[in-house]
């Protein structure tokens, strides 16, 4: 016999089920109001928009108390607006957009925490510093007052075996890890953000300590024997 499992539901059992200290984000990307309210009612704590003009129009009508993350591609001429909506940006990629998020916080006196987004598996089509790239770009943003680097994100291959992930996730984290000993002054790596709903387990075993999930959020309601 089947049964159809609630959004709230489906994530309450997702919550459920994630090892201590792992923090889900819902990706709300195309998500109606009332859906991320319903896993808000599950105890999801953490919403992610990848775009600010949809968080623009979702923030004054979601009053629960949540942290916002900027889970998508962030480009500079939006800074100012991403300074005023989120608690966090996932996806720095660049000194470029580093110094803009900067200069935006200085001039209303705000702190941003900041996430480096790495393109682990060197994909022309995603966005994410160059691993090679990666350690320059930290050593850079140590200097910026305003921000705050406290973990590295990236998505590893969004489709597929979850199992082809694991090298990039694994190279991330030690990447992760050689960094939280540099001792750079703005720089704490507390965050390791990797997985989503194809790939969360695997990331969660190669060390990932927040995980996004969009469909398998969402979508994992349907009918279940």
């Amino acid at each position: 016999m089947s049964v159809v499992v609630s959004i709230r539901a489906n994530a309450e059992q997702l919550l459920a089920s994630l090892p201590a200290g792992v923090t889900l984000v819902a990706a709300v990307k195309g998500r109606s109001l009332e859906q991320v309210r319903e896993v808000i009612q599950a105890g999801v704590a953490h919403i992610g928009h990848n775009y600010v003009q949809e968080a623009e129009a979702m923030r004054p009508l979601l009053l629960e108390p949540v942290q916002w993350h900027l889970i998508g591609h962030l480009q500079t001429n939006k800074a100012r607006k991403a300074v005023e909506l989120f608690d966090i940006v996932e996806t720095v990629d660049s000194l470029r957009l580093a110094q803009e998020i900067d200069r935006r916080c200085a001039a209303t006196g705000r702190i941003m925490p900041v996430l480096i987004e790495v393109n682990s598996g060197g994909e022309e089509a995603k966005s994410g510093v160059a691993p090679d790239k990666l350690d320059e770009l930290v050593h850079d943003l140590a200097a910026l007052t305003h921000l705050r680097v406290q973990g590295l994100m990236t998505m590893g291959p969004r489709f597929g075996d979850p199992e082809d992930s694991r090298p990039y996730f694994r190279a991330t984290r030690a990447a992760f890890e050689r960094l939280a000993t540099a001792g750079l002054a703005h720089v704490e790596m507390r965050v390791l953000s990797m997985g989503m709903s194809n790939s969360y387990l695997v990331a969660i075993e190669e060390g990932a300590n927040m995980i996004r999930l969009g469909s398998r959020l969402f979508e994992a309601q349907g009918a279940r024997s």
